[in-house]
């Protein structure tokens, strides 16, 4: 009686098995569709996404490393080398910043679309995967737009500045292959929430409440060990305040990751961007089934 048990046992378990495989097999068939038709589409509109990438990062390198050192308006120190030491704190600063909004864009944005007027989601949704694996795609999707953001934007603010300012860059290639990535994953994360939490009438809101603090509370032109002297007494406010800002971690990381200048200590950086990273997509994961069977 034992091993008859035993043995319809063990043929319900391979049963089982046998039918997971293509399930399995198909939602993997699935993500990567999904993944394939999202590079297709960047591919297509490449122009619009190199252009979208560079705008801002130019901008700024611009203004604030060429166009003010020329006008005699030095920004971080009237001498050129407290100007380098300013583009050097800025130039990984643009990175982050660019990996941030990379985030924004081409998911909070495009969820907005997605969820409102061309409700195209319901096309996605229908692929024969679970409802999660969608909105992983697009995450996976926006983490990869991310890294061909930094790296695109880096060599184009190193070399966008006036005579004698020069940022001074020293690449940690296992912290570039390592944290980058990592980075961009939590930037791709933070905007499947954005994405998932707005309705498309407020995103304007989104913009003013949200990511304008996060842009300049996120350290782009300062690093967080300049914070220092703001305080009240014997706390620092501002210091403490920021750490709540996951773009600060990030931009201290492309700090760590570009130039030897200080910086946040890794062991610090590391493992609270993984955090957001984890907290952010749990959230957006939700947030996103939540929409999509409303």
């Amino acid at each position: 009686m034992a091993v008859s048990e035993t043995t319809h046992a063990t043929g319900m378990e391979h049963a089982i098995s046998i039918r997971l495989r293509p399930v399995i097999a198909a939602s993997y068939t699935a993500l990567g569709a999904l993944l394939l038709r999202d590079l297709r589409v960047l591919w297509k509109d490449k122009w619009i996404f190199v252009t979208r990438t560079l705008v801002q990062p130019f901008l700024l390198c611009f203004v604030f490393l060429y166009v003010f050192p020329k006008i005699g308006q030095g920004i971080g120190g009237r001498s050129a080398g407290e100007e380098s030491a300013f583009a050097t704190i800025l130039v990984p600063g643009v990175v982050g910043i660019s990996i941030m909004f990379q985030g924004v864009q081409s998911i909070a944005l495009t969820m907005a679309q997605e969820f409102g007027f061309t409700r195209e989601i319901e096309d996605r949704v229908q692929a024969p995967c679970p409802i999660w694996l969608v909105a992983m795609a697009k995450v996976l999707s926006g983490a990869a737009q991310g890294v061909l953001s930094a790296a695109i934007v880096l060599p184009i603010a190193d070399v966008v500045h006036a005579a004698g300012v020069h940022a001074h860059l020293d690449l940690h290639w296992w912290i570039v292959l390592t944290l980058v990535p990592i980075a961009c994953i939590a930037m791709a994360s933070l905007g499947l929430v954005l994405g998932t939490s707005f309705e498309p009438r407020n995103i304007g809101l989104m913009f003013g409440f949200i990511i304008l603090p996060i842009t300049f509370l996120g350290g782009t032109y300062y690093s967080w060990t300049t914070l220092a002297p703001v305080k009240i007494g014997a706390f620092h406010w501002l210091q403490t305040l920021v750490l709540l800002n996951p773009l600060i971690y990030v931009n201290e990381g492309m700090r760590a990751a570009f130039t030897s200048f200080p910086h946040m200590h890794l062991y610090v950086i590391y493992p609270v961007v993984v955090g957001f990273a984890t907290v952010l997509l749990a959230l957006g994961l939700r947030n996103f089934k939540r929409r999509v069977l409303a």
